[in-house]
């Protein structure tokens, strides 16, 4: 539970005189979601907690390092430029890990934002992806935080030797599938519990 988050967003909401669901309408989500960010269970993404800071007129810094501090849920990332792979995979990676922030991106530049704010315990990079490759991705994240487990998914089982010589811990053909995650959760080089701590 990510509670050195929830405490912070809480005290400040409350210190706004605002409801969760008043808060929930500025920001366009549901009261629900606010509830989840406040009980620990979940964690807002970086352009989210962006969005909160105006919201609260609270410094941004404020609530990343509170993010970033509170490593008790695992950060989980997905990186494909292909949308429809992410809105496949997604569901499939909550399944397997409900005790993870699961969150995906279409664009490796809002990855790096994203790791540089938090800590991520594993990442999927899909390989191709336009002007940065999966595998130059790897090498940043790696440079953000070494302790990054790293996952390729590809189509083409071409590039598995190419994978295998950036220190990632494994690789997938795509389409993500439930038993092929729960498989790469074994192998992985700094193992954690995706429904526990992972450091």
């Amino acid at each position: 539970m990510n509670m050195l988050f929830a405490e912070t967003l809480k005290k400040i909401r409350t210190g706004r005189g605002l409801s969760q669901r008043e808060m929930a309408e500025q920001i366009y989500v549901t009261r629900s979601t606010v509830a989840r960010w406040e009980n620990g269970s979940r964690l807002p993404d970086a352009a989210m907690i962006s969005r909160l800071s105006r919201c609260l007129n609270v410094d941004a810094g404020t609530l990343l390092s509170a993010a970033a501090e509170s490593d008790e849920t695992p950060n989980v990332i997905i990186v494909d430029d292909r949308k429809i792979i992410l809105s496949g995979a997604l569901p499939v990676l909550e399944a397997v890990m409900p005790g993870a922030t699961v969150t995906g991106f279409t664009r490796p530049s809002e990855a790096l934002e994203y790791a540089r704010a938090n800590l991520v315990a594993l990442a999927f990079l899909d390989i191709e992806m336009g002007k940065i490759s999966g595998l130059e991705l790897c090498q940043q994240l790696l440079e953000i935080n070494p302790r990054t487990n790293i996952v390729f998914l590809t189509a083409y089982s071409d590039y598995a030797v190419d994978a295998w010589s950036t220190g990632a811990s494994g690789f997938m053909l795509k389409p993500i599938t439930a038993e092929g995650v729960q498989e790469q959760l074994k192998k992985l080089r700094y193992p954690f519990f995706p429904g526990g701590t992972g450091r």
